[in-house]
């Protein structure tokens, strides 16, 4: 009995210890889909997406969400599988995420995690960072100051209490800019200071790779992916959407900016315009936030899918 005891022990630790999560990263469009689904095929494994404006079923074309064909060629998970009428954030994620991940690999010991959304990545594979509480009024008052008088002043007071968040965050995203304001306003310190702490333990290790590019091909590839999504229908994605308009889900690249056309605040091309813009602006920001990490290891984008192999296999 004691002999079984001990052996199942050992062998729960092999196991446990041969657990690997090889995690995808790098900008917007630069070819992550496509590297995910050929490292699934090869290591028979399934696919773990971090993308967090993939995660809404109504939203498709806009997200670039992974075509059915590339979903059918490996088992996909966190597609589609919340309504923006749902509150989903970040903790949510890691919470569902880990859980599978346990699931998973009880029968696969290395899973695919593919995603852009660099806050989702950090807490799957290092867990969230520890912010203080602090006082609820902040919160409801930032949010009748941004009723009232938009976005921009509440990014240029995050502006002045933490440039480097600014720098960082999802500056474009207005639930990002009042949680990192309400951290700065309610504890007097910047919210960046509350990033440095230790990382959580995880029954897995990660293998990080990135992908990456010289900056004037990913904005051809931006642009060129943004003519494709209003051919394949944004437009009439995005109309059917103005009812929800005013939810954060939406209040994001691709969406914001044909709201604005629809309302006739804008032509049409100079909305397209302004997608493709931002667009690029959030690329150089997701490569400003995994650039600090220094365990991904970068490949070109062109980079032979035997040669990214070979290196997670000596890794």
């Amino acid at each position: 009995m004691m002999l079984s005891f001990v052996i199942n022990v050992v062998v729960n630790c092999i196991m446990t210890n041969n657990n690997t999560l090889i995690s995808i990263v790098g900008p917007t469009a630069i070819g992550k889909t496509a590297l995910s689904i050929k490292l699934a095929q090869y290591f028979n494994t399934e696919i773990i997406s971090a993308d967090s404006r993939q995660f809404y079923k109504e939203m498709n074309i806009g997200t670039a969400v992974p075509s059915a064909e590339e979903l059918n060629a490996a088992q996909h998970h966190f597609i589609q599988h919340k309504s923006i009428k749902e509150n989903y954030n970040v903790g949510d994620f890691e919470r569902d995420a880990i859980s599978k991940l346990k699931i998973l690999h009880q029968k696969k010991p290395i899973v695919i995690m593919v995603g852009g959304s660099g806050l989702y990545v950090k807490a799957v594979s290092k867990g969230l960072d520890y912010f203080p509480e602090v006082d609820t009024t902040i919160r409801t008052k930032l949010n009748a100051q941004l009723e009232a008088k938009g976005l921009n002043p509440l990014q240029e007071q995050l502006k002045t209490l933490d440039h480097k968040a600014y720098k960082t965050i999802a500056i474009a995203n207005p639930q990002r800019v009042i949680r990192a304001l309400e951290i700065c306003i309610g504890t007097g310190k910047p919210y960046t200071s509350f990033l440095t702490n230790p990382e959580k333990s995880r029954n897995f290790k990660t293998i990080s790779i990135g992908l990456n590019a010289e900056r004037s091909i990913i904005y051809d590839r931006i642009n060129q992916r943004v003519d494709i999504m209003v051919k394949n229908g944004l437009l009439n994605e995005v109309e059917a959407l103005i009812p929800h308009k005013d939810l954060n889900a939406l209040n994001t690249v691709g969406y914001k900016e044909l709201f604005e056309y629809f309302e006739g605040n804008s032509t049409l091309d100079f909305a397209i315009s302004e997608i493709k813009k931002n667009t690029r602006r959030f690329a150089k920001r997701q490569l400003t936030w995994f650039r600090k990490d220094d365990s991904i290891k970068w490949f070109d984008y062109k980079t032979e899918v035997k040669t990214i192999i070979e290196f997670i296999e000596n890794f």
